[in-house]
């Protein structure tokens, strides 16, 4: 994060760590690893007849579906950013189907640094938003560790002064 002294009012986006498209990358992976085995030990251990041609093919779309979305990892983490503005923090995330998100500073109720495994071992942290609304559930992803500790410190004293009823 470039300014953690107030809200930025420019229109740059702020990108997640570029290190994280490498954990969805294997996320993406091992979902085609584990479809992959376990089709393979369904039709060769476990079943006693051959699976008909349309199981088959089912597979090995899903397998190229799942393949073709690791390889677009590096772009789809390239797509996600932020802004904080002067009353509220935008997301965006998305290539084809772009959805962006404005969560009202008032509107903030928990502001969470999780560190999975991986995610600690690439010094990088998720940011999560709890809104009163289930709608407006942010995550951000990808965050080196310390950018996510200062934007949640940030955003929590955004949230104490900008409380809208609550």
């Amino acid at each position: 994060m470039t300014n953690t002294e107030g809200p930025t009012h420019s229109n740059t986006w702020q990108r997640v760590s570029p290190r994280y498209a490498w954990v969805d990358l294997i996320f993406n992976l091992i979902w085609v690893f584990l479809i992959g085995v376990g089709y393979f030990f369904v039709v060769s251990v476990i079943s006693e007849e051959k699976p008909p041609f349309m199981v088959h093919l089912i597979v090995v779309i899903l397998l190229i579906v799942l393949f073709v979305n690791s390889i677009l990892a590096f772009r789809r983490v390239r797509a996600i950013g932020y802004q904080l503005r002067e009353d509220d923090l935008l997301f965006r995330r998305g290539i084809m189907f772009e959805r962006v998100i404005a969560v009202p500073y008032g509107r903030l109720q928990l502001v969470d640094v999780t560190r999975g495994p991986l995610l600690r071992m690439l010094g990088l942290a998720n940011l999560k938003f709890v809104t009163a609304s289930a709608a407006t559930g942010v995550n951000l992803p990808g965050l080196p560790m310390a950018e996510a500790e200062a934007l949640r410190d940030r955003l929590v004293e955004l949230a104490e002064t900008r409380r809208s009823g609550l």
